[in-house]
């Protein structure tokens, strides 16, 4: 069974629709598949609604990524199996966005102020509506030829210490734990390895996200080696976590796709092990 737990539509920063994401899905041989866009779950139901109405064999996953807090760092949590009616829930997403939306006025003020201006009434259009991130002023940048690559926007405008880059606002990772949690869901701790961090600093994360109640670490990322994957589990045993697999989809590339190199090993426990899994089963509306 083909199991991806993390994938974005372009209802945050990915460039397929919910539709567009679940063929590419069936294309790649997917059982499994979570959609987890960034502070909204405005892609379920559209997903859902295709699946049942193709009657494709694909179980989906309800699922978010809520951007967080940390010592100053931004850190992303999964939220799987989360109740996307769940008005608590929602209004909490909403509270996202609109933090989204500040930081966003904020980014383009500092672009104006160096010679980049309408900015963000260009971003706001590229999104049409999907929620807010620094994806969608990259891609406007370099259509602009501000840069002539995605790397090139952040390094030069975006990343941190550049002239567009604001810190985040987000909330705390110990607060999205919880909101998962009231949502129904189980929080796990995203790439860790994507943050930049030293192993004293990967495994301090760990800790404190296990001490805050998180459930599980994405072991499984494309490009990660196997002694990476082994050190990742080892510090979801040394805490009580199980494991996820997901592949952070925004588009197909050269290096990654849709549930490509994700696979765990039989001593590993998966976040999903107590989960209903149909295999080649559409999942009920």
């Amino acid at each position: 069974m083909k199991i991806d737990l993390h994938s974005h539509t372009l209802c945050s920063d990915g460039v397929l629709s919910p539709e567009g994401l679940i063929a590419r899905a069936i294309e790649k041989g997917v059982d499994v598949l979570a959609i987890t866009d960034h502070d909204t779950v405005a892609g379920l139901a559209p997903a859902q609604q295709a699946i049942n109405a193709q009657q494709l064999p694909l179980q989906l996953i309800n699922g978010v990524e809520i951007s967080t807090g940390w010592q100053q760092l931004e850190i992303h949590i999964v939220g799987l199996n989360i109740n996307p009616q769940c008005p608590q829930f929602l209004q909490r997403l909403a509270s996202q966005q609109q933090a989204r939306l500040v930081r966003a006025e904020e980014m383009a003020r500092r672009l104006e102020k160096n010679q980049i201006p309408d900015v963000l009434p260009a971003v706001l259009a590229l999104a049409n509506g999907a929620a807010l991130t620094r994806t969608h002023f990259a891609r406007h940048l370099v259509s602009i030829g501000k840069a002539s690559s995605m790397d090139g926007v952040f390094k030069k405008y975006l990343g941190r210490g550049k002239i567009g880059y604001v810190p985040n606002n987000w909330v705390e990772m110990a607060d999205a734990i919880e909101w998962i949690h009231d949502a129904g869901g189980v929080a796990v701790l995203a790439h860790p390895l994507k943050y930049k961090l030293t192993t004293k600093w990967v495994k301090r994360l760990a800790e404190q996200f296990a001490a805050a109640g998180g459930d599980a670490i994405e072991v499984i990322s494309p490009q990660q080696t196997p002694v990476q994957k082994r050190e990742l589990w080892a510090l979801c045993q040394l805490h009580g976590l199980t494991a996820s697999v997901g592949s952070d989809f925004h588009q197909a590339t050269t290096w990654n796709d849709i549930g490509k190199n994700l696979y765990l090993t039989d001593d590993v426990i998966p976040v999903w092990a107590n989960w209903p899994l149909q295999g080649n089963a559409v999942t009920p509306a």
